[in-house]
């Protein structure tokens, strides 16, 4: 069990961890202080918000830095929490970049996309280095887009080394029981995507698992699908500790953000047949399949939450925590 199992997903977790952190903080390394202005510039309405948090989100592949960003932003005064709401809208919708990409199952050419970039980077770093000053420049984006694609191949080349287990899972009587009790009823993977996205901090690692996991048919697409909503609610966590730490204003951004995706799961929780039933028409992959339900799932969520960021109440709430 230790070498089929245990040390795969740890390898491979640890590497699509660490593929994430290196893309995403090397996207933000090159947005750098730009982020703030755009989000400044472009929430004045939800519509805009939530057009802003897809892009800024699909961008950076990280919902959660979006948010935590907003949350700051609240808290500082930049911006008010009714602007913040399209955002969060937003960051839901763009955040479904990272599983459509995984779904494409592009695990192995993760290998020559790494070398790839790698010598890219280095190739940049013999061009010199950058100025102190230079925040734009053909050679700054070239060597923090390189650093993202190389994160991007590490994040390929550890879903590929997790999917490895899938039969020594099929073999074990506990993970059986454990297939056999959520086919009774799908709260069970709900609960395990949110338990193990809270914990890994890490709502695509948990997704890319189940993905790899139905790929090998470990388990049923059904199942995949519960946890990829599961851990929708799981990323919640990561938003709520940064609001603990910020204003009242900022804690509502947070609370807003779990709000959402709690309501969304509580929703969807009794059509995830028809929502499995719905991306088989559009994919034919099991893998595929969970991509697009949490692309459906995310869209309609944002869509029918975002006629409520209207409401005035939200003004009324930002007043009195002033």
């Amino acid at each position: 069990m230790l070498n089929t199992i245990i040390v795969p997903v740890l390898t491979g977790l640890a590497l699509f961890l660490f593929g994430m952190k290196l893309m995403e903080s090397a996207l933000q390394s090159w947005a750098g202080p730009r982020l703030q202005l755009w989000l400044e510039r472009f929430t004045r309405t939800p519509v805009r918000g939530l057009a802003t948090g897809t892009v800024l989100t699909a961008a950076l592949q990280s919902s959660t830095a979006i948010t935590v960003i907003a949350i700051g932003l609240v808290g500082a005064g930049v911006l008010t929490f009714p602007r913040t709401l399209g955002v969060i809208l937003g960051t839901n919708i763009g955040t479904c970049l990272t599983t459509e990409l995984i779904g494409l199952s592009l695990g192995g050419i993760g290998v020559p996309i790494l070398l790839a970039s790698a010598g890219v980077w280095l190739a940049s770093w013999l061009a010199g280095p950058l100025r102190p000053s230079a925040t734009q420049g053909p050679l700054r984006s070239i060597r923090y887009g390189s650093l993202a694609v190389s994160g991007f191949a590490l994040v390929l080349l550890g879903i590929e080394i997790m999917q490895t287990i899938g039969p020594a899972l099929q073999s074990r009587g506990l993970f059986a029981w454990f297939v056999q009790e959520a086919q009774t009823s799908l709260l069970w993977g709900i609960i395990a995507g949110a338990a193990v996205t809270a914990l890994v901090h890490s709502s695509a690692a948990v997704i890319a698992m189940a993905m790899g996991l139905a790929a090998v048919q470990g388990i049923p697409v059904e199942l995949g699908v519960a946890i990829t909503i599961g851990a929708n609610v799981g990323t919640c966590v990561t938003a709520l500790i940064a609001g603990m730490s910020s204003s009242r204003a900022g804690r509502y951004v947070a609370w807003s953000h779990i709000l959402l995706n709690v309501g969304g799961a509580v929703l969807f929780y009794p059509f995830i047949h028809q929502l499995v039933s719905l991306s088989a028409l559009l994919a034919n992959d099991p893998s595929e399949q969970i991509a697009r339900s949490q692309t459906i799932f995310n869209v309609a969520c944002s869509l029918l939450a975002l006629p409520l960021c209207y409401l005035n109440m939200w003004k009324r709430l930002e007043f009195r925590s002033q």
